[in-house]
């Protein structure tokens, strides 16, 4: 392996309807065993998943890179993230339990939490080892099963996941991989024996795998995408918002659903803080993303970059101004030189009515817009389809608390940006999905059953 931008790293063959069908049954099998487990039998299982991952970081963290093209620098982040994540809901696992409820004449009824059966994650192309994590997390610590299929552009870092849940001591077939693309996805939604899905990816796939489901009533978590606002106040300490700006925006080359990419500034501070993010953006170590100084690598494919650059195509025709960026970047190195690498972009004098403001780009691409009042921002911000994100930056608590509160996003940040920490909550409102992670996913990965206990004779009306 090493970093070759535009070439064929492997090739991996499609999982039709047969292959499917295996892995689901294989998990189906897995399932026996793994839920009639203790929380704390399963809480040991994960636990040594997550030591095997901490132990391997670098070695993951590299694969990582090579599968998707951001820097190492992060990938080392995402697989730290992943085996904290397997940590967590390894706590969680034997903790899980019901309630007791006294009813009249000494009669009681209890409740128990059971797993749901074979779940399915689809994953996405920008986080491929991470989302892993988090959808086989909660699913595993509740007794689930789980068929994974990666994005086909990064089919890699999860098939090392699947071995190291197999060394931790999983039965065997309780995480499957299958490979493929859309045509794989609509198999694993529509096999009668998955009992869950949970898909990251776009808005339109959502709206597809619901639409399956719901032929199945099958319970779906969706995480979307978005268009997320990072507000700036004329208070704010303005190193720190330069720096919220920066991670809201280029971050695995501004491929992040939750990126905050509308970023509106208080007029009286705009040229200062506009002065300054271009000059940051300008500094940004862009290339081999293997290299530790490397900050921004490659874009995941041709198709998506040439998609981003019409985007700044399309936002310079419709009277943005291109502050910094938004060209082609051909690194010194021979072996780069087909990589799908772009110079990080800043687009000043932006309109809420562009198509670069109001569509989800999903790359290295800023907008500044400016505002005069904290209520006229606060429904700028909320004017779109999407809610997944939002930020604050401002030395006054009382404005951020009130401002995050009329936010209509599920994510909020105060002061800082894109910090997703396992035990949080993570999803949004409107068309960005629901939620993920903290104990929040206990409720998506399991299922109530309530047992009515009489004590005495029934009361019959017959």
């Amino acid at each position: 392996f090493g970093t070759c931008p535009g070439r064929v790293l492997c090739k991996l063959p499609c999982s039709g309807e047969k292959e499917v069908d295996l892995a689901v049954q294989s998990a189906k099998a897995a399932f026996k065993i793994w839920s009639q487990m203790s929380g704390m039998e399963r809480c040991r299982v994960m636990l040594e998943a997550a030591r095997i991952i901490r132990e391997q970081r670098e070695e993951i963290a590299t694969m990582e890179t090579i599968n998707n093209g951001k820097s190492i620098f992060e990938a080392r982040v995402d697989i730290d993230v992943s085996w904290q994540c397997l940590e967590y809901y390894a706590g969680l696992a034997g903790s899980l339990a019901g309630e007791h409820i006294q009813l009249p004449g000494g009669s009681f009824g209890y409740t128990r939490r059971e797993p749901l059966g074979v779940c399915v994650g689809i994953g996405a192309w920008n986080y491929p080892f991470q989302i892993a994590c988090w959808k086989s997390g909660p699913a595993l610590a509740c007794g689930n099963a789980m068929v994974f299929k990666p994005s086909p552009f990064t089919p890699i870092s999860v098939v090392r996941l699947a071995e190291i849940f197999t060394e931790a001591g999983v039965p065997k077939g309780l995480f499957n991989v299958v490979q493929g693309g859309a045509a794989t996805g609509q198999f694993l939604c529509q096999h009668p024996d998955v009992a869950k899905i949970s898909f990251t990816g776009s808005v339109p796939t959502g709206m597809k795998i619901m639409e399956m489901a719901a032929k199945g009533i099958k319970p779906v978590t969706l995480e979307l995408g978005g268009k997320s606002p990072l507000i700036i106040f004329s208070d704010a300490d303005l190193e720190n918002a330069v720096r919220g700006a920066l991670m809201a925006n280029f971050l695995t080359q501004g491929e992040v659903c939750c990126n905050g990419t509308r970023v509106f500034v208080e007029r009286k501070i705009l040229d200062t803080f506009t002065k300054e993010v271009v000059k940051r953006t300008q500094k940004i170590k862009i290339g081999d993303p293997l290299l530790e100084d490397t900050r921004m690598g490659a874009l995941i494919n041709r198709p998506h970059l040439n998609r981003v650059q019409g985007f700044i195509k399309q936002a310079k025709e419709q009277g943005a101004e291109v502050l910094c960026g938004g060209d082609l970047y051909v690194p010194d190195d021979p072996k780069l030189k087909n990589g799908y690498y772009m110079r990080p972009c800043v687009l000043g004098n932006c309109k809420d009515d562009m198509t670069c403001v109001k569509e989800e780009i999903f790359g290295p691409v800023m907008a500044i817009l400016p505002f005069d009042t904290e209520e006229e921002v606060v429904e700028r911000a909320n004017a779109t389809k999407f809610g997944l994100a939002g930020g604050v930056f401002t030395r006054d608590i009382q404005k951020a608390h009130r401002v995050v509160a009329a936010l209509k996003a599920g994510m909020c940040f105060i002061n800082n940006y894109n910090v997703s920490p396992v035990e949080l909550p993570f999803g949004g409102y409107k068309s960005s999905g629901e939620l993920c992670n903290g104990r929040a996913a206990i409720e998506y990965y399991s299922q109530l059953k309530t047992v009515c206990v009489e004590m005495g004779d029934v009361e019959s009306v017959f």
